[in-house]
């Protein structure tokens, strides 16, 4: 028997959905499979301490990617959205380093430089490109029958959620990737 949750998590947040998966299994529920935009099905397990990693590859990935993690004991058990989802159990490491899927700095990078030229910059065309110039459109075109309210109200909010994301997933990226140059 599965159990849904519902849990939203941006494209910045991916460690705390880690920690998030990692805790659900220490629960008793392991993840079988996650939609968009943000539906876990889990199913009912024994608890145990299982290491959950993402990484964003968007349709790069291949069969020799896949058996490189399953060379290391990595499970590849899902893909949402771009992202691969990894889990191994905890026991199953002797170091801290085991718990990571990347072997460098460099490999997270690339992984947040992928992350914001597929994800992040759609976002901005989306936003530049069609959120801004509707909303200054039904603020200076009004219809004589006042039905561009609903119009002004949508994109009022397109433009408030579209500028959260955009601010939100910008500032944390940059702050992951500064962390890991300074390493």
């Amino acid at each position: 028997m599965s159990e849904m949750k519902i849990r939203f998590f941006t494209i910045s947040d991916y460690a705390e959905e880690e920690a998030w998966l990692r805790d659900m299994h220490k629960k008793g529920l392991k993840l079988v499979k996650m939609t968009i935009p943000c539906f876990y099905f889990f199913e009912k397990c024994e608890p145990e301490d299982v290491v959950y990693r993402l990484d964003y590859k968007n349709g790069t990935e291949n069969s020799a990617y896949k058996q490189m993690f399953l060379d290391y004991g990595w499970e590849y058990f899902q893909q949402c959205a771009g992202w691969l989802y990894f889990r191994k159990p905890a026991s199953q490491m002797e170091s801290a380093e085991e718990e990571e899927i990347f072997s460098d700095n460099e490999s997270k990078l690339d992984m947040i430089g992928h992350v914001i030229k597929t994800r992040m910059l759609p976002l901005l065309v989306i936003f530049f490109c069609c959120v801004v110039p509707q909303l200054a459109r039904v603020f200076t075109v009004s219809s004589p029958d006042g039905s561009d309210v609903f119009f002004r109200v949508f994109f009022c909010v397109m433009f408030v959620l579209y500028l959260y994301l955009l601010v939100h997933c910008g500032l944390k990226l940059k702050k992951i990737r500064k962390s890991l140059e300074r390493v």
